[in-house]
């Protein structure tokens, strides 16, 4: 006999019908996914999931992650009905400017979104790092009678995940990793946008996830089969070394006319059909966001249970921190994303005397100087560690105690050739909530993370990259390999600060701001090439994102540039100076912080009456922004020594002051010369 009763199905249509109602008010949405899936949304929320409306902070509550975030209907209901603070006027204004309910889920909007989905297979992959971000965590922590972090994620998918490659990436480490806390449902319903999924998506995906080492299981339906589904989910709790990942079958838009086709995936249900679904289902046709006070009930008495966890959780901590007060104390710090107290004396500083050196190297010194200080540090690279100098002396890899690589408590993590996975996964670790993830490329390799990258900028997740071989300067591996628009697609996301420090104290303050920004996103672009130390160079100039390298009050030209072009633009002033010109010199090693300075700081760094000449071996695509005249590279690289490339270019002292004097040239008798700074007005949206 069926353990499940009418009002479980009750509440399995009401999950359908707010579906329905919300995306037919907006006339916009998709209800298709939230009808086909409601029956194990339900079982997974009743029976298995731990989690607290009242604080949906609570720290080992378990993660529910909605992949197909187009499906967010599904989440809002649920979000709704167990208490959350998500009213139903919220689920009247779904997919409405100002609303907690956005057209796909964001996890800075409402309370209960773990994280920002949308952009299919990261949701799955942000999935893989809150996972990974609980083992570490708990390997840590977590001591005899005390199983403090102990939460599972669960994550809901589709076939559109499963196609984006971002995806397998994350799901083949998944599998590496052995990660028992994780356990995915497929929403196995044969619809996409195009229609049916056999016109371009026919593998066997639970081979292909055997074969990556998860444990696998196929509920054949999930229309109905509610026993069958909670029995997988035991199922895949009871298996401890393996991701677990479970075929449901659905129907897409249960109970519309349209069910089981394309039609109902992405649109509002038609007046009559939205009509006799209700009328299938038990709900009086003429009402709309209609819940039944009992289905309020069971929802509560679900959350109560959850509070109740929550309170046993607490007593259980109060214990622990009495027996282990230096690790409860570094949990709550970590948790209200404290630093510890003078870590920044770590932060290694420079004068100019001191040897030139590459900024990877210098980012490495960083690293090792600060990790022992900075345990919510956990790092790692996409298969480039000898190159992105990610690593430190002593480090532990982060891998499952069977392998005898490494274990769980380790902190550096191999990412394996797998940029776009790595990002995501950098994602979900940063949003567990007791780490903050690196992760090391190539500059020109971060493009394939960028829609990850976009999604750490949108989610305000502290997320950062080093991204070394910055430049031409890398030399031989050529153009493929050379960023040159790179930077300017990174500038041009909103919330992320791109870094491109030009000596050892610049590399340093880049560390300390993107440590000290909670909820921005960081790229560091490190050279391979050595650098010189910078005489007006300081942490504490660098850390304002722009400053005066070489200043003179006669100077007839301000050069400005970033990275491994400043030491250049510094040694041009000496052959204009041969020629009777005097040349400022500026840093601006990121465009982001130095424009939130307040204006006359900056106009003191780029200021009126005289010409500006940008120097940076980029594409020049904004930096008309801060100078007259921009001296780039428009073009993809070329093979060779690196010396040998910046001659090519004319990156040289000779080039940037043959070009200084053409831009005084122009600019001669134009007044008053003002800098670009001065504008009509600012873009603060």
């Amino acid at each position: 006999m069926s353990s499940y009763t009418d009002l479980d199905w009750k509440c399995i249509n009401t999950i359908r019908v707010l579906a329905v109602d919300a995306t037919s008010t907006a006339n916009s949405g998709h209800p298709g996914a939230p009808m086909g899936l409601a029956p194990a949304a339900h079982v997974l929320w009743q029976k298995f999931m731990n989690f607290n409306p009242k604080n949906p902070k609570f720290l080992n509550r378990d993660r529910f992650v909605l992949s197909n975030g187009h499906g967010c209907m599904l989440h809002y209901a649920l979000l709704h009905l167990y208490g959350y603070d998500l009213s139903i006027d919220d689920l009247k204004h779904f997919r409405q400017v100002g609303s907690k309910t956005p057209g796909h889920p964001e996890a800075h909007d409402t309370p209960g979104i773990e994280v920002t989905t949308g952009p299919l297979g990261q949701g799955v992959s942000n999935a893989v790092g809150i996972a990974i971000a609980q083992a570490q965590a708990g390997a840590t922590f977590n001591k005899p009678g005390f199983d403090i972090l102990n939460s599972y994620t669960y994550v809901i998918l589709g076939d559109g995940c499963l196609q984006e490659g971002v995806a397998s990436e994350a799901a083949s480490l998944a599998g590496h990793l052995q990660l028992g806390n994780l356990i995915c449902i497929y929403d196995d319903n044969h619809i996409t946008i195009d229609g049916d999924t056999a016109v371009s998506f026919t593998e066997d995906v639970l081979a292909r996830f055997e074969a990556y080492g998860w444990h696998t299981q196929w509920v054949k339906d999930g229309d109905n089969n509610l026993e069958g589904f909670e029995e997988a989910i035991r199922n895949a709790k009871a298996v401890t070394d393996k991701p677990s990942i479970i075929k449901l079958t659905t129907i897409i838009g249960f109970g519309s006319k349209l069910q089981g086709t394309h039609s109902v995936h992405g649109s509002p249900l038609k007046a009559d059909d939205a009509k006799q679904v209700k009328e299938r289902f038990g709900f009086d046709p003429n009402k709309s966001f209609d819940v039944a006070p009992e289905v309020y009930e069971a929802c509560k008495k679900t959350a109560e249970k959850g509070a109740k966890v929550e309170e046993e959780w607490n007593v259980l901590f109060a214990k622990y921190k009495e027996q282990y007060s230096l690790e409860a104390s570094e949990i709550i710090r970590r948790y209200e994303k404290r630093l510890p107290e003078g870590w920044q004396t770590s932060l290694p500083v420079y004068s100019s005397t001191d040897a030139a050196v590459a900024s990877r190297k210098l980012s490495e010194t960083v690293l090792g100087k600060i990790i022992n200080t900075l345990p919510e540090l956990i790092g790692g690279s996409a298969d480039l560690t000898g190159s992105n100098l990610t690593i430190w002396k002593g480090a532990v890899d982060f891998q499952p105690p069977s392998s005898k690589i490494g274990d769980y408590t380790g902190r550096y993590i191999r990412y394996g050739v797998r940029e776009h996975g790595m990002g995501a996964i950098m994602n979900g670790i940063a949003a567990y909530g007791l780490h903050i993830p690196y992760g090391g490329t190539f500059l020109n390799f971060v493009s394939y993370g960028a829609g990850a990258v976009r999604l750490s900028a949108l989610s305000q997740h502290q997320v950062i990259w080093v991204a070394t071989h910055d430049s031409i300067g890398l030399g031989e591996d050529g153009p493929t390999h050379q960023p040159i628009e790179t930077v300017a697609h990174l500038r041009a996301i909103p919330n992320l600060q791109v870094w491109r420090p030009a000596d050892g104290n610049e590399t340093s303050a880049a560390y300390y701001v993107a440590l000290t920004s909670h909820h921005t996103p960081s790229v560091m672009c490190l050279s391979r090439q050595n650098l010189p130390q910078l005489e007006n160079s300081t942490v504490e100039h660098a850390i304002k994102g722009g400053y005066v390298v070489h200043e003179d009050k006669e100077a007839a030209i301000t050069i400005v540039s970033t990275g491994s072009e400043v030491g250049i633009c510094v040694d041009a002033i000496k052959t204009l100076a041969g020629e009777g010109i005097k040349a400022r010199v500026v840093s601006l090693p990121c465009w982001e912080v130095f424009d939130t300075q307040d204006k006359e700081y900056r106009l003191s760094v780029l200021p009126d009456g005289i010409p500006i000449l940008s120097v940076e071996v980029y594409s020049t695509l904004g930096w008309e922004k801060y100078s007259h005249e921009q001296f780039g590279l428009n073009r993809f690289g070329a093979s060779g020594p690196y010396k040998d490339i910046y001659k090519k270019f004319e990156f040289t002292p000779e080039g940037v002051a043959k070009r200084a004097k053409a831009t005084i040239d122009f600019w001669k008798g134009v007044t008053p010369i003002r800098s670009p700074l001065n504008r009509a007005f600012t873009q603060l949206i």
